[in-house]
């Protein structure tokens, strides 16, 4: 396989630390080409020192000189900003673009990248939630291929290998539950944040943690999946699996299901959207049945956890409904990150604004923006009543 240079937007996140391991022991098959943080700038240069990129952005442009200085000695070009994140990732060097962003900051320097006729290794599922017609048009027409990196997406695109030209009938995304999995309402009114974050499965970032317990990232992967793979919402479901070792089931239309299994660990996916239609050897650590003799499945609770319910509403309605959708559950997990609102209280912000932002059928990439900006204004001052 030849070497491929790639970029690693959101390198010091969990998934792009995780990454830059994959590659680290990877080392005949990848180089590092750029790498970005957002405000991270100690991990950012520690990074930059070790693997040498063609270039670093830091996006909290305070931190600039700081980094500047301290990577004068190098041969490493370093930028500052999101417009200048989006123009590096432009670089004619770049085979492959890693978005591993957290939230909507994900969606501009992925579109330009497609562009750019980069293909796509996507993390950042925020950016098909909130403008999945746009991002999959724009890949269409530049003959981009997106890969998907998420643990459920990237079983089904597994279980679709050879399998493209045939009819699905649904799949099947799972979820472990996460932390509060069988709890009623009234049982998780006092839950804390340092409750909420303990994930019985998987190691993650705080949002995508919180989602998880919230169900609001399974919901999301649900509008996700609908843009990947072309589905309509008849053909998603969600069925809890405890275990986390089923990633994702897709059943065709003759009947038959495959499913992806493996041990809850990001660096598989990670490295197949990197290789793929390759694999390659690894030394990651095997699953054994005999550890798992039994597996189990439950039907998610959609009234205790209401964010998955809203997010199939949201996918069913369209237009920028998903943009609303996530735009207030970001605020929703931050402000609940500081013990500012319930847990409960997310579901409800997030349905309020579902509400009262005015409605687009066919949003412009403008609108996704506007929409945005609108729905962070109102879920802030919602907040506050």
């Amino acid at each position: 396989m030849k070497k491929k240079n790639i970029a690693i937007l959101g390198s010091t996140g969990s998934i792009g630390t995780q990454a830059l391991e994959v590659i680290e022991n990877s080392k005949d098959y990848f180089e590092v080409e750029l790498l970005s943080a957002n405000s991270n700038v100690e991990l950012l240069l520690a990074q930059a020192i070790k693997f040498q990129p063609n270039a670093v952005v830091i996006v909290q442009q305070d931190k600039y000189h700081y980094l500047k200085d301290k990577l004068n000695l190098y041969p490493i070009k370093v930028y500052c900003g999101m417009e200048a994140l989006e123009q590096a990732v432009q670089m004619e060097s770049i085979d492959i673009v890693l978005t591993a962003l957290v939230g909507y900051s994900g969606l501009g320097p992925t579109l330009k990248a497609i562009e750019a006729g980069k293909p796509i290794a996507l993390a950042n599922k925020e950016t098909l939630v909130v403008a999945g017609e746009l991002v999959t048009k724009l890949a269409a027409e530049k003959g981009v291929n997106i890969y998907p990196v998420d643990s459920e997406h990237s079983a089904i695109f597994q279980c679709l290998a050879g399998e493209f030209h045939n009819k699905i009938e649904k799949i099947y995304l799972t979820a472990s539950g996460g932390p509060f999995r069988g709890k009623k309402r009234d049982e998780l009114l006092n839950i804390t944040k340092a409750q909420a974050l303990k994930h019985p499965n998987w190691v993650m970032g705080a949002k995508i943690t919180i989602d998880s317990a919230s169900l609001m990232n399974k919901g999301l992967e649900v509008i996700e999946a609908k843009w990947l793979f072309g589905l309509q919402k008849e053909q998603i479901d969600v069925i809890v699996h405890p275990q986390s070792i089923i990633h994702s089931i897709v059943q065709f239309n003759d009947g038959s299901m495959k499913a992806q299994l493996g041990l809850p660990d990001m660096k598989l996916p990670i490295l197949y959207a990197l290789t793929y239609p390759d694999r390659i050897l690894t030394d990651f650590k095997r699953f054994d049945f005999l550890n798992y003799p039994s597996f189990t499945f439950e039907k998610p609770d959609l009234e205790t956890f209401k964010n998955l319910a809203l997010a199939f509403s949201a996918m069913e309605k369209g237009g920028n409904s998903p943009c609303v959708l996530n735009a207030a559950n970001e605020v929703a997990v931050e402000l609940f990150l500081q013990d500012k609102i319930g847990f409960l209280a997310m579901s409800d912000l997030i349905n309020n604004c579902l509400q009262k932002v005015e409605y687009i059928a066919k949003p412009s990439h403008q609108d996704y923006i506007n929409t945005d900006l609108e729905t962070r204004k109102l879920a802030f001052e919602l907040s506050k009543n």
